[in-house]
């Protein structure tokens, strides 16, 4: 009997984060039946790079975009006349992400980790914040009663590398670009999705506005198709449990 693939939101910071960061396991998840959805952090509806998200979607199977409206930290024109992501109050920005939860009831959230990825980029690492504080909200009736009913997801993952992968992202290196990598123990779920690599590599060139600038899809596209394929072949991630298993205790233990 075919093992069953759980429903999966992702939420990330900007256009092109969900492909890169996750494109393989959102294409793995969708080619198997299962839901799967992603929640842009900032730019908005209208904009250029918007409609660049809804192709990269369309060709992951994610649906389409869902986006809370909030402007990237160093593009003020991603939502004219909107507060950026950093500037919004906190309790609005998960506010706002606990509607999609409870509306698209995930079994599993993917995010950055805790360093934002690679990059570390501070809409990244607030994405990771807000999220967390979202996913354990959103089970909880009496948070943002106005929000839907409450839907708790079985576990959150942070999309990571690990300080193993640093071969693979040498280029990077390379292009001046900082890494931001994590102890391979810390890893908890490793995915080959060299199957669904050539859709994923789709996705990222549907970001078409990055390829020209030369951002991470434009540098991808630059290097030689081993390397880039070597660096978007595996995705890393730590999950996180979001409901217990274990035995009710009757003191903290480590």
């Amino acid at each position: 009997m075919p093992v069953s693939v759980p429903s999966l939101l992702a939420v990330f910071a900007h256009p092109d984060d969900e492909s890169l960061s996750s494109g393989g396991v959102l294409a793995r998840h969708a080619a198997a039946g299962a839901r799967t959805g992603v929640v842009t952090a900032t730019w908005t509806e209208g904009t250029r790079r918007a409609a660049e998200l809804a192709e990269a979607l369309r060709i992951l199977g994610a649906g389409g975009p869902r986006m809370l409206g909030y402007a990237d930290a160093r593009v003020p024109e991603s939502a004219p006349g909107g507060l950026r992501f950093l500037d919004a109050p906190l309790d609005e920005a998960v506010g706002r992400l606990v509607v999609h939860v409870r509306q698209f009831r995930p079994e599993i959230v993917v995010t950055h980790d805790a360093y934002g990825g690679v990059t570390g980029h501070p809409d990244h690492v607030h994405t990771h914040r807000v999220t967390a504080l979202a996913v354990q909200a959103a089970g909880l009736e009496r948070l943002y009663p106005d929000a839907g009913e409450p839907w708790r997801p079985s576990a959150l993952y942070l999309a990571t590398h690990p300080h193993s992968a640093v071969g693979a992202l040498s280029e990077f290196a390379h292009a001046g670009r900082a890494l931001r990598t994590v102890p391979d123990e810390l890893i908890t779920a490793t995915v080959d999705v060299s199957p669904w690599l050539a859709r994923k590599w789709a996705a990222v060139l549907a970001h078409r506005t990055e390829v020209e600038r030369g951002a991470a899809p434009g540098l991808l596209a630059g290097f030689p198709t081993a390397v880039r394929e070597r660096f978007l072949a595996t995705e890393w991630y730590i999950r996180h449990e979001t409901i217990s298993a274990a035995p009710t205790q009757t003191e903290l233990t480590a």
